[in-house]
C-alpha cells in the first residue's frame, strides 16, 4: 500500500489538483447545492431531531479528521450519514444526488477516480472548501492548480 497522506492541509493540493475542469466543479457545485438544500428542507421538517443530528455528525467529523491520515475513514463518513439520516430520511435522497454529480464530473468530464474512494472524510471536507471558494468566485475559470491550501 502507498504511504498515505498526513494532513488535510497537504491533501488539499491533491483534492484540487483531482478538480482541475471548471465544468468539474460545477457538477460539484450543483451537487453540494442540491445537498444543502435537501439538508435545509430537513432542518424546516424536524428541526430539533435534525439539528441534533447535525450537530453530531459535525463532532464526529470532527473527532475523526485525523483519522484519515492512518486509514481509510469510510466507516466514520458512513456513521455521521447514518446519525443524519436519523435526523431525517431524505438526506439520503441529498448525498445520492451529491455523489451522483460529483461522479458525473469525475468520470465524465474529469476523466480520473474521485478522491472519495481514498479519503473519503477528507474529501467531503475538501468538497465543502471547494465550495466555499467557489462561493467567494476565486474558483470558477481556469485551472485550479494556483489556490493554495488553507489548513481547516
Amino acid at each position: 500500500m502507498s504511504e498515505r497522506i498526513a494532513s488535510f492541509s497537504a491533501f488539499w493540493p491533491y483534492y484540487i489538483g483531482e478538480h482541475r475542469l471548471p465544468a468539474c466543479r460545477a457538477t460539484h457545485f450543483v451537487g453540494t447545492v442540491s445537498f444543502l438544500t435537501v439538508v435545509g428542507w430537513c432542518v424546516v421538517d424536524r428541526p430539533i431531531r435534525m439539528g441534533i443530528a447535525l450537530a453530531l455528525g459535525i463532532v464526529l467529523g470532527v473527532l475523526a479528521r485525523k483519522v484519515e491520515a492512518r486509514r481509510k475513514a469510510a466507516p466514520e463518513l458512513l456513521a455521521i450519514g447514518v446519525i443524519w439520516g436519523v435526523g431525517h430520511p431524505a438526506v439520503f435522497i441529498g448525498v445520492v444526488v451529491a455523489y451522483a454529480c460529483a461522479w458525473v464530473g469525475h468520470y465524465l468530464i474529469e476523466h480520473n477516480r474521485p478522491a472519495t474512494f481514498a479519503y473519503p472524510l477528507w474529501s467531503l471536507a475538501g468538497d465543502f472548501k471547494m465550495f466555499g471558494t467557489m462561493l467567494t468566485g476565486r474558483l470558477w475559470s481556469g485551472d485550479a492548480s494556483n489556490i493554495a491550501p488553507l489548513e481547516i
